[in-house]
């Protein structure tokens, strides 16, 4: 079933008080923070809100003593849970094949897969990617394209719209394209990528090449379907989709498994992990999963737990468009974010393919500035600045800074309505 199946009929976020109150009271902090006090949070880019159910699992097993891979009822305990979480992990992405594990960050990960790819592809031919990628995937693909002696060639992004499309990649895809990367979602603009149709452009010309995706804004906004995009690898930050700081998940297909990948000697050949793995980080991520199906659960009539999570993703992409396009075009008798005089909206102002985020720039005032008053009002938002993390994006636009407004499916259209009350005062 596809994820727009789910839109019509179902029981939407933005109309319905009582499942937004039920949705906020699952999540640690919503409305205050533990240093200042009240605040509304509109830093989810930076990394969602977490789970009360992760934070309580990240805390229940930090507690045990006991080791995997031992002949002991705990130890055996913990390797039920690591494998019910690798089950879970392969129904939310979708990923009948491949294999699931966890690593130090979604940056590390992302460095380790890009790394095998490059290094274990054969000899010559080149690395594809884009300059609206981050810039983890950005800078693992320059470095091991030097190192292997493979040339990198960019593929430019479209600076109006924030995005890199299908045609540009095939417009400077290869056959001698050994390994391409994909930013599924940007973190600067919040506007999504094709994945699908990029991964299709480029095996068209180099079926061979090995396709890296960088998922890590787009997971908390729902609907990751891998089986449908024909890549080998595919990454997440937990921390920005519910769960807690400290690893990353990743999956691997099983062609790249087949190459040369750093382990043990004598070890289990299809094994990615390194050391003891941490328990409680696999239980946090089954958390997330069982919360998308109980989501899914409240907004549609389906029981089977996929559709469950398609018909969450569905409501989430709904009612991060409803916040979005208030942000953008105002409600009630207050403004938009696009009437106030001498804006830029990253993006466009209608982009189809944004993603709970609005970046914005003032010509009358600094972003930093911007991000300081609405902190004094209780709304903390994000100055993104032309450095090594947002250049790509922000200094073709002629921008030294700009807003970063990021939200997600707990917050609220008051929350809204707050935010631009603020800016309206500011901008008076």
């Amino acid at each position: 079933m596809m994820q727009s199946d789910f839109i019509k009929g179902s029981l939407m976020i933005t109309t319905s008080p009582t499942l937004t109150s039920a949705i906020r009271d699952r999540f640690a902090h919503v409305s205050e923070c533990p240093f200042t006090g009240p605040r509304i949070f509109f830093e989810n880019a930076g990394g969602a809100l977490t789970l009360k159910s992760a934070v309580e699992t990240s805390t229940r097993f930090a507690a045990v003593p006991d080791n995997q891979g031992r002949d002991n009822p705990a130890s055996h305990a913990l390797v039920e849970v690591i494998k019910q979480a690798k089950a879970d992990m392969a129904l939310f992405f979708n990923a009948p094949d491949g294999q699931f594990f966890v690593g130090e960050s979604g940056t590390e990960l992302t460095f380790r897969l890009i790394r095998t790819m490059v290094m274990g592809s054969a000899k010559g031919g080149a690395v594809l990617g884009s300059s609206v990628e981050h810039p983890a995937s950005r800078s693992a693909a320059h470095h091991w394209a030097t190192e292997a002696g493979k040339p990198y060639i960019n593929v430019t992004h479209d600076d109006a719209t924030g995005q890199v499309t299908p045609a540009a990649y095939a417009a400077a895809v290869t056959p001698e394209v050994r390994v391409a990367t994909i930013l599924h979602t940007s973190p600067v603009t919040g506007i999504g990528n094709d994945v699908a149709g990029i991964a299709a452009a480029i095996r068209a010309v180099a079926p061979e090449a090995f396709i890296f995706v960088d998922g890590i804004q787009h997971a908390s906004h729902g609907h990751i379907d891998i089986a449908s995009y024909g890549v080998d690898g595919y990454v997440v930050s937990p921390y920005k989709v519910f769960s807690r700081h400290g690893y990353g998940v990743a999956w691997v297909s099983d062609r790249l498994t087949a190459l040369n990948v750093e382990q043990l000697m004598n070890g289990p050949r299809e094994s990615w992990e390194m050391g003891t793995r941490d328990t409680g980080a696999y239980a946090t991520f089954s958390d997330v999963v069982r919360y998308f199906e109980w989501l899914g659960g409240e907004v549609s009539d389906a029981t089977d737990a996929r559709d469950r999570i398609e018909a969450a993703g569905a409501a989430i992409h709904a009612h991060e468009h409803d916040l979005t396009q208030a942000m953008i075009h105002g409600t009630g008798n207050l403004p938009g974010l696009a009437d106030l005089p001498g804006v830029t909206i990253l993006g466009g102002t209608e982009n189809p393919d944004r993603e709970g985020l609005v970046c914005f720039a003032l010509d009358s005032m600094a972003a930093p500035d911007i991000v300081t008053a609405l902190n004094d009002q209780g709304i903390r938002t994000h100055t993104r600045k032309a450095d090594h993390y947002s250049g790509n994006i922000l200094t073709p636009l002629g921008l030294e800074a700009a807003v970063r407004v990021s939200l997600c499916h707990y917050n609220t259209l008051d929350e809204v309505r707050a935010l631009l009350g603020a800016m309206k005062e500011m901008t008076d």
